[in-house]
């Protein structure tokens, strides 16, 4: 049976057309729907579900929805017409079952809600009909919930938690129209020559993808902008790469934070590395400056380049009239949180050195020894692009690529006119406090 689902050559069209099948008989008519299940128990073929665990079969199915297939192109609107009436089917079928679990279900559970759970991936077509309609939560079951979180951008720990089971549960029409009012916005950008090699930022998705000749080169997770301080999308060059820069704090962080902890902690400027400036440029000495004042002072706040800088090693600059560019950060935890949507317009990247190696392959004399060299320094160097690279800065919360696996994103800043695909706002998660926000703050 592990071998069957490894080596599963059915089409994503094939198997939402069997699965949706099931579905009407599952969903339009009950009495229909329960002999089906009871054949598919009894089959003689079923087995022991309950010992059958295998590990490598749940892997290969999380690992088929990371391909090199970028979400934008001319292909994008087909794709994702195929998955619109796929999910037509589905929801002239009926859509597929609520789950409503008395207790968290994972690996080794045996729970009559298991089987709810085995239908609703049976119809999306993250678990085969093959599979059956045991109760108990086995290793079939666990690689297509890890198959179901990956296509929805959770974290593919095979765990039916609070953000899987809420995203189960969105309605199979629901979906329909969020891939109907994506299908707008990536028609919107299909006849356009996106280049030879182009980076896009997915705001929903909170990644990166670096492309070239159509194939991605690099996927980078991201943290974007929060609902009340969005990134913006638009298209336009990478132009320039600065390792080592400078952060210069804006008016509002200066009133709103920094001068309330120089109150508290009169080391705090010196402790993080920020110097401040008079319009001539002669540097202000921290205790010079009454902190107390009604107003704050109207000096330049400069952080020196270093690991401690709000922006750590590297900055990447676009053009846009936001103030907005990609950049690293030093707090890297951030970028293992299911919530990121965390900064105040900018994009923060992980792994920014490979990001940036990729943006600087064909500018002479930067490759990854001499970059890794200059960063070592902590001396402030603005690199131009010997040819700009377009950047696509884009709102797809739903998208079905060449390969046909479906995708979803919670739709963070409410644009899909579905209040229930904004999962993670509408459910009170709460955004980390962190330090000083690297995001909103003046260009350099």
């Amino acid at each position: 049976m592990s071998k069957k689902i490894g080596s599963e050559q059915v089409s994503r069209r094939m198997l939402l057309r069997s699965a949706a099948t099931f579905g009407a008989a599952a969903l339009a008519a009950p009495a229909l729907a329960q002999t089906a299940i009871d054949n598919l128990i009894a089959a003689p073929r079923r087995g022991t579900w309950d010992d059958q665990f295998d590990a490598k079969g749940s892997s290969r199915t999380v690992a088929a929805v990371a391909t090199h297939n970028p979400v934008l192109g001319s292909h994008a609107p087909v794709n994702i017409q195929q998955a619109i009436m796929n999910y037509q089917m589905i929801v002239s079928n009926g859509g597929w079952p609520e789950i409503n679990p008395a207790q968290t279900l994972r690996l080794g559970v045996v729970d009559p809600s298991v089987q709810q759970v085995r239908q609703r991936l049976m119809i999306s077509g993250d678990l085969p009909q093959s599979a059956g309609m045991s109760a108990a939560f086995d290793s079939y079951v666990d690689g297509a919930v890890k198959r179901f979180q990956a296509r929805h951008g959770l974290p593919a720990d095979g765990v039916m938690g609070e953000f899987t089971v809420k995203a189960m549960n969105v309605p199979a029409a629901t979906r329909l129209h969020q891939l109907e009012t994506n299908l707008v916005r990536l028609q919107s950008m299909s006849s356009a020559d996106l280049g030879r090699r182009y980076v896009m930022v997915n705001i929903p998705a909170a990644y990166i993808e670096a492309v070239e000749n159509g194939r991605v080169a690099l996927r980078n997770t991201a943290v974007v902008g929060k609902i009340d301080r969005p990134t913006h999308a638009i298209n336009s060059k990478i132009y320039e790469v600065i390792l080592n820069p400078y952060w210069t704090a804006p008016r509002s962080i200066v009133e709103k934070d920094i001068v309330p902890l120089m109150r508290k902690d009169p080391t705090y400027l010196t402790r993080n590395n920020i110097r401040l400036f008079d319009g001539n440029g002669n540097e202000v000495a921290p205790e010079t400056v009454d902190w107390h004042a009604e107003k704050a002072p109207n000096l330049m706040f400069r952080q020196d380049p270093g690991k401690i800088n709000a922006m750590a090693s590297t900055k990447i600059n676009f053009h846009n009239p936001n103030n907005e560019y990609m950049h690293d950060t030093p707090q890297q935890g951030l970028f293992n949180k299911l919530m990121r949507f965390e900064s105040s317009g900018c994009i923060r990247a992980q792994n920014v050195r490979d990001l940036t190696t990729w943006l600087l392959r064909e500018t002479p004399g930067w490759d990854r020894q001499n970059m890794e060299r200059v960063i070592a320094s902590r001396v402030s160097t603005p690199i131009k692009l010997s040819e700009e690279v377009p950047i696509y800065i884009v709102y797809i919360s739903a998208w079905s690529a060449a390969d046909g696996i479906v995708q979803f994103r919670d739709d963070i800043y409410q644009m899909d006119g579905a209040t229930e695909l904004a999962l993670q706002t509408t459910t009170g998660v709460e955004q980390s406090a962190g330090p000083i926000s690297e995001e909103d703050f003046l260009p350099q």
